[in-house]
């Protein structure tokens, strides 16, 4: 396994909702190798036309809730936009977390059962990647598929992932970054996108286990925590933590531009000009 789509060292990772195609476009023009979609749904119509509207670049799912869709779905558009654009999807799937469904049960069996489903259903799995943070799931990823896409991590946590899942897999984690030198206006973007989170299970005990404690979850998170997953700063500083992503271990990182509903291209031209 552990084959999959050409992503290149850096790409883009937005939510679906503010995602367009001219944003992919522009992504591409700047030399990054893949757009990542946060929320996607199994009609994979958004990454069809991303993919209509771009010549190289991968457009991966991140993530195909495996609640809210089912394998046949999954399978019908992965066949119809691989007829259409061979080799540029990368179908990220994951189990999200318990508040997101109503009929949850154990992730990695759940996992189990869709990936045999897909594989069953003729999707190649080199071309499937998993939203993984725990040991169970990345070692899944490393083991059925293409590899892992962890979201709200550190480079810590890219280390010992790569540690887990041994060489060859690929990981892709996401990081959030914003382009100003004004700390306390980043940190205060950075608690109202991050502070959701730190209500769900699966992050939560994601960063517990990554040494986080109770307290610095509390209330939205310390500024420490929120410095931990928001790089900002000047480009070079957003460049220093993508790039400690990679001496950790990881193969391809997804940046993710705050404020979200902003336009990111001006972002992520200053982060691809200090790139070279």
């Amino acid at each position: 396994m552990n084959a999959s789509p050409a992503l290149g060292r850096y790409g883009v990772w937005r939510p679906t909702r503010t995602t367009t195609p001219e944003i992919a476009a522009g992504a591409e023009r700047l030399g990054y190798g893949a757009l990542w979609l946060g929320g996607a749904t199994a009609d994979l119509e958004l990454p069809e036309s991303l993919l209509d509207a771009t010549g190289k670049l991968t457009v991966a799912t991140g993530i195909v809730n495996i609640w809210r869709s089912t394998p046949a779905e999954m399978a019908s558009s992965f066949h119809r936009i691989e007829a259409r654009h061979p080799g540029r999807l990368l179908l990220g799937i994951g189990a999200g977390h318990p508040e997101s469904a109503a009929k949850y049960r154990t992730p990695c069996t759940a996992m189990v059962v869709t990936l045999d489903a897909l594989e069953s259903l003729g999707v190649p799995l080199s071309r499937v990647a998993l939203a993984a943070l725990g040991p169970r799931m990345l070692r899944l990823a490393a083991e059925r598929t293409a590899g892992a896409h962890p979201y709200l991590t550190t480079p810590e946590h890219t280390r010992s992932a790569r540690e887990v899942m041994g060489r060859g897999a690929l990981l892709a984690p996401e990081q959030k970054v914003m382009l100003s030198t004004d700390a306390a206006a980043a940190r205060y973007v950075g608690h109202k996108v991050v502070g959701p989170y730190l209500e769900l299970t699966n992050y939560r005990a994601n960063l517990l286990r990554m040494g986080f404690t109770e307290e610095s979850l509390a209330d939205g998170g310390t500024d420490q925590l929120i410095d931990a997953l928001v790089a900002h700063g000047d480009a070079a500083a957003i460049v220093e933590r993508l790039d400690a992503h990679l001496e950790a271990g990881a193969d391809h990182v997804a940046i993710q531009v705050l404020p979200g509903r902003d336009d990111p291209l001006p972002t992520l031209a200053a982060i691809a000009e200090m790139l070279g």
